[in-house]
């Protein structure tokens, strides 16, 4: 079954789809940030033009565990998504995926422009491959 990882941002949303095998996450592109409800909408299209039985979307904490502005948002974002689907919406801590994307584009010298078109989806692929990480983890026993 695929998963959807959601890189939520105020601009832009990042999405990742995992392979058949639940293994590897890749990024599928963003939609433009706007409302809640609206990107809501488009996510839960996105998610059943992939087939996804599970949405994984990544919430910004601090480095300090504690909330912030765009935590809040985050999660406004998940409640509209969780009443416009039947398909199980699952939290993830995304603390430093955009800075660990952010050096990953910058050490593969892409220009500053085309940075900001694929920093949205590269969060969410890093934020989506680490949930996919910790499920295969959890699920070998560790092993």
């Amino acid at each position: 079954m695929r998963i959807l990882g959601v890189d939520f941002g105020s601009k832009r949303v990042g999405l990742a789809i995992s392979d058949e095998t639940g293994i590897v996450a890749l990024a599928i592109g963003y939609v433009d940030g706007g409302g809640v409800n609206t990107v809501s909408r488009e996510v839960v299209r996105i998610a059943t033009e992939h087939s996804a039985g599970t949405i994984v979307v990544g919430v910004p904490v601090r480095l300090d565990g504690t909330s912030s502005l765009q935590t809040e948002r985050t999660l406004q974002f998940i409640a509209a998504l969780e009443k416009t689907t039947a398909i199980p919406v699952k939290h993830w801590d995304e603390r430093l995926t955009t800075a660990q994307a952010e050096r990953v584009l910058l050490e593969g010298n892409v220009r500053r422009k085309d940075r900001k078109q694929k920093i949205d989806q590269l969060a969410a692929q890093l934020m989506l491959q680490s949930y996919l990480d910790a499920q295969s983890e959890n699920c070998s026993g560790g092993l």
